[in-house]
């Protein structure tokens, strides 16, 4: 599949992804190195309110967070929804130090890569998932 079917969309009326045909690039990358195709992947930037609602509602946590992501992969194709909170991305980046969009890019890798099948759950899994990201961000360098 062409890289067009991975789309930005935004719950908030403020927000406009900056260099999006790159971004779209990069994550097909992303996708081909894990030698996977590329479904219908959707990234929706939102607020913390917005994505605490979903987190509630359908994971039944009740605290903040950047990423939630719906796989709706099969097989080898991969899709599903990224939901991202730019107030938490935000704030993430600010407390590490980090320029926005180094974090956004981060959180944004982070959500395919749990499409990809990977956990961040135990601390081993967690250092996996940072090598991931920090090679894969490497890439947009």
């Amino acid at each position: 599949m062409s890289p067009e079917s991975i789309s930005f969309h935004s719950e908030i009326a403020r927000y406009k992804l900056k260099n999006q045909k790159t971004l779209r690039l990069w994550l097909y990358q992303v996708i081909a190195f894990h030698k996977k195709q590329t479904g219908t992947l959707n990234y929706i930037f939102c607020t913390d309110t917005y994505l605490l609602g979903i987190n509630k509602q359908f994971l039944k946590h009740d605290y903040y967070t950047d990423v939630i992501t719906f796989d709706y992969s099969e097989k080898k194709v991969i899709s599903g929804d990224i939901y991202l909170s730019i107030d938490r991305i935000r704030d993430n980046a600010k407390t590490e130090g980090q320029l926005f969009e180094t974090e956004l890019h981060r959180v944004m890798v982070h959500g395919l890569l749990h499409l990809l099948g990977f956990s961040d759950k135990g601390k081993t899994n967690k250092a996996r998932m940072t090598r991931l990201e920090d090679k894969f961000l490497s890439l947009l360098s």
